[in-house]
């Protein structure tokens, strides 16, 4: 009987200490366990200055840093106040996790919440996301940099051993009248190997992307209602813009063909959707009649016409 009556007192007094810890909004998980924040540095939740509070951790730190205890029962108690004290301070230094850690404790129904709002705070990365994303633009813009300076350095190199180029730079050299002429001063590379800009960072490209984004609907307007409103005819940028998008490359690639293509290009009226179209299987036709013309592609077909029997396969007979 007394055994019964001591095991409802047991029962009844575990019931109101966790009744009171729901109620308080204490979790053993969250923040400082069963203890408020507040309580473990000693503080008045609504009178406290940042200065005192980091005074406070300062000598808590001091008082229960494991480094300054001996013993090894000593040693493990020390850490957990310390551990203790180190999480209160985290808190409470932070405007936005104080203000969650305030809504646990004033709120203990909102348990999803709670949760939710401790384990984001908890991963969320220490560092200012703006710093990482201005240091990362900032990388990004010397790698795009210098990649560009060592693939114009590569072109370089290449155009001297070229006899075209070297001739076409000793002729400017004779007609300005130089003893020695500058390769590089007079090469038009363009392409993935032209000279290196910083206007081709991403950093600059960022920078300006108002003025590129007002430029590019300004663009769009002058075209609607240049030639879909007033249906005037197409100036000569214009009609290479068309040619270029039909024929699947850019100006650069373009203004790098021979005069001659070109020529033939505008012959052909290319700005033209259906032109374009007729245009490139007239150029893939004169591929392939080249490619079957090449001593290569001879040698291929001989190849396989001596060899055909000469192949493996798991196929029954």
């Amino acid at each position: 009987m007394i055994c019964l009556k001591f095991l409802t007192i047991v029962i009844f007094l575990t019931n109101c200490l966790l009744s009171f810890s729901q109620n308080v909004g204490l979790a053993p998980g969250l923040y400082c366990g069963l203890k408020t924040c507040y309580e473990v540095l000693g503080i008045d939740r609504d009178d406290f200055t940042k200065s005192e509070l980091s005074r406070l951790y300062r000598n808590f730190a001091k008082k229960y840093h494991p480094d300054r205890v001996t013993g090894v029962e000593e040693k493990k108690i020390a850490a957990a106040r310390f551990r203790e004290v180190a999480t209160a301070y985290e808190t409470l230094k932070d405007d936005e996790t104080k203000q969650f850690y305030d809504h646990y404790l004033d709120h203990p129904e909102d348990r999803y919440y709670n949760y939710y709002q401790y384990y984001r705070m908890k991963a969320a990365p220490k560092v200012d996301i703006r710093i990482v994303i201005i240091v990362t633009i900032i990388l990004v813009s010397a790698f795009q940099y210098l990649s560009a300076k060592q693939k114009y350095s590569e072109a370089l190199s290449y155009a001297i051993t070229v006899p075209k180029y070297r001739q076409l730079a000793t002729n400017i050299a004779v007609e300005r009248k130089l003893i020695s002429y500058d390769l590089k001063e007079n090469m038009d590379i363009r392409g993935g190997y032209k000279k290196e800009s910083f206007y081709d960072t991403l950093l600059f490209q960022l920078i300006i992307f108002p003025y590129t984004f007002v430029k590019l609907i300004y663009w769009y307007g002058r075209w609607y209602y240049k030639y879909n409103i007033l249906n005037k005819e197409l100036e000569m940028e214009d009609k290479i813009y068309l040619i270029c998008k039909y024929l699947d490359m850019t100006e650069s690639q373009f203004h790098c063909l021979e005069e001659y293509e070109q020529d033939l290009i505008f012959e052909r009226s290319c700005w033209i959707k259906e032109n374009a179209k007729e245009y490139k299987n007239d150029k893939d036709r004169e591929e392939k009649e080249k490619l079957m013309k090449s001593a290569q592609y001879r040698r291929y077909k001989r190849y396989m016409k001596n060899n055909a029997g000469n192949t493996i396969s798991f196929l029954d007979d």
